[in-house]
């Protein structure tokens, strides 16, 4: 059987793509990943196949396949494989494969640099293909910091937590397209989320 590798392609610039991920991703015959992620590697010269939240599954199951017929394969996963990324759908497809995984930089990792927290001393949860619902308001008031990677618009996870009776003056940063060059660091309170428009690329910090 074929190896297959769980590559982490950080937050999304190539400012942040590891040396270890470049070379994993230079090795294989079949490169998997979303669009922005493949776009990393310009000069891949292999298969590859686009990976989209509808076809999730299928293109695990698909790449799982390929490396059974011998090819050697990378799933790009955007952030880290182990956190909100394809390691978990992996595995529970197959456990017994030839399988590597490549850290990568996470961006609630990111979120936490730019704003100076010690992130081994605050909550960091994913809502990421989960919906909003009350794991994120367990946390809130053991007075450390929340990073949540929400479910999709962040906008939305301010109007959960308005509509579940937290302070709409609550402090919150969210960070917006994280390693980009239009990176944004919006300062604000929890009401002032809720009736903004934000991208999907967002970390919500509150404190």
């Amino acid at each position: 059987m074929a190896k297959l590798y769980l590559v982490g392609t950080g937050p999304g610039s190539s400012d942040y793509l590891t040396e270890a991920a470049v070379k994993a991703a230079e090795s294989v015959d079949v490169l998997v990943g979303s669009q922005r992620a493949l776009e990393l590697f310009p000069d891949f010269s292999g298969e590859r196949l686009l990976l989209r939240a509808r076809n999730m599954d299928e293109m695990m199951k698909k790449s799982v396949s390929l490396v059974e017929e011998g090819k050697d394969l990378a799933i790009l996963s955007t952030g880290d494989p182990g956190f909100s990324g394809v390691l978990k759908p992996i595995l529970n497809i197959r456990d017994d494969l030839d399988l590597e995984v490549v850290p990568g930089i996470s961006s609630l990792q990111l979120a936490a640099a730019r704003l100076q927290i010690p992130w081994d001393d605050a909550n960091l949860i994913t809502l990421h293909g989960k919906g909003n619902s009350d794991a994120v308001l367990d946390l809130l008031d053991n007075g450390k910091a929340t990073i949540v990677l929400p479910d999709f618009r962040v906008e939305k996870l301010a109007q959960f937590l308005l509509e579940n009776g937290i302070n709409p003056e609550r402090k919150v940063t969210v960070c917006e397209r994280l390693s980009y060059h239009d990176e944004r660091l919006f300062k604000g309170t929890v009401k002032n989320v809720a009736s903004e428009e934000f991208s999907y690329l967002c970390v919500m910090v509150i404190y």
